[in-house]
């Protein structure tokens, strides 16, 4: 039993020498990279360079100046250019009415005549006051280089002259209240009073909307504010009439930003000689403007973490991690507004796999 146990492991330790000893010589397929029976020199892609990790295999595309076109879209409410309620500055009654509803009128345009007779009386009265203190004034004049009458005497005639002009110009004043006119031109809305009825400065007598230009009135979020410019273009679209497009311009923005809302408040102007539009009417607004030279990457370059935005780029076979603030958006593409250059190539497919300086081996480019 024995020398048979002992031959067994005989056999066993031959056999692992053997082993040991063919592994330790060149065999096929050991020869020197890129020689025959060699592997390919380089190796295939992903394979661990000498001393380092593998290479990533990646998807990259280049950064390169564009032209852009910002969007935005906001809510707003359609207002005149120019938008009073007709009221009456003294108490009287209506004596006649001298516009349609719905009729355009000039600037200066008679709406409404209330009764002016009292005025018409007191005017009359102040004016022939006035004609007398003029006139005693004037006959003194001579008397006071004589000596006949003092100076202070000439004074109180010339201080009794100027109120009875006073008097004069009030009358008047108060006489031209009694006729209402247009302070501009524009379209008189419904009439709300009567000949006879009484009006005072409460009573709203009509309307008046110059309506020739709509002022847009619409907010839009602080994060917009960087895009929004005087003269920039803008459309707007309304329920009312589906299909049609209102072009106008933006004209002026607030100076404030809403802290409630965190919204400012824009103002355009469109114009509206068919009168389509009315004051009061809700508008979807879209605002355009074109740059040019916006640095575009895809959307699957970026990395966001921990609130912050990242891309790779290639660099010397390397994959080199950035930081970049990005800006607008369009389908597919974000805009990067600082961390790229024009002609930097970034990672837009595996950046899964990435660390910062890792080696990547890129399979396609754009």
């Amino acid at each position: 039993m024995l020398p048979y146990r002992l031959a067994s492991r005989s056999i066993l330790l031959a056999a692992l020498l053997a082993l040991a000893a063919c592994s330790g010589k060149p065999g096929a397929g050991q020869g020197p990279p890129g020689q025959a029976g060699g592997p390919p020199r380089g190796g295939p892609p992903g394979a661990r360079g000498p001393g380092g990790p593998p290479a990533a295999a990646v998807l990259v595309a280049r950064v390169e100046p564009r032209d852009f076109l910002d969007r935005t879209t906001a809510l707003g409410t359609a207002k005149a250019a120019e938008s009073i309620q007709v009221t009456s500055r003294i108490s009287s009654t209506v004596t006649a009415i001298h516009f349609r509803e719905g009729q355009d009128v000039a600037a200066g345009a008679l709406l409404v005549q209330l009764d002016n007779r009292e005025i018409s009386a007191a005017l009359a009265l102040a004016e022939a006051s006035l004609q007398q203190s003029r006139s005693q004034y004037e006959r003194s004049l001579p008397l006071a280089k004589t000596g006949v009458l003092s100076t202070s005497q000439i004074e109180e005639l010339e201080a009794k002259m100027k109120m009875d002009q006073a008097q004069v110009q009030s009358a008047r004043a108060r006489l031209a209240d009694t006729t209402i006119r247009a302070p501009f031109a524009g379209t008189v809305g419904l009439r709300r009073v009567s000949v006879g009825d009484l009006v005072g400065p409460n009573t709203v007598i009509t309307t008046l909307d110059a309506t020739q230009e709509i002022r847009l009135e619409f907010s839009v979020p602080e994060v917009f504010l960087g895009e929004l410019t005087p003269g920039m273009g803008i459309h707007a679209q309304s329920t009312v009439y589906p299909g049609s497009t209102f072009n106008g311009r933006l004209t002026s923005i607030d100076s404030r930003v809403d802290p409630a809302t965190r919204a400012i408040t824009a103002v355009a102007t469109i114009p509206n000689a068919d009168r389509r539009l009315k004051p009061g009417m809700f508008l979807t607004v879209a605002l355009e403007r074109a740059r040019q030279g916006v640095l575009m990457v895809p959307e699957e370059a970026l990395n966001p973490r921990q609130g912050r935005q990242y891309v790779f780029l290639v660099q010397d076979g390397r994959a080199i991690e950035r930081q970049v603030e990005i800006g607008a958006r369009s389908p597919g593409l974000v805009e990067i507004r600082q961390g790229l250059a024009a002609g930097d190539v970034v990672v837009t497919d595996g950046i899964q796999r990435l660390r910062d300086g890792v080696p990547v081996d890129v399979l396609q480019g754009n």
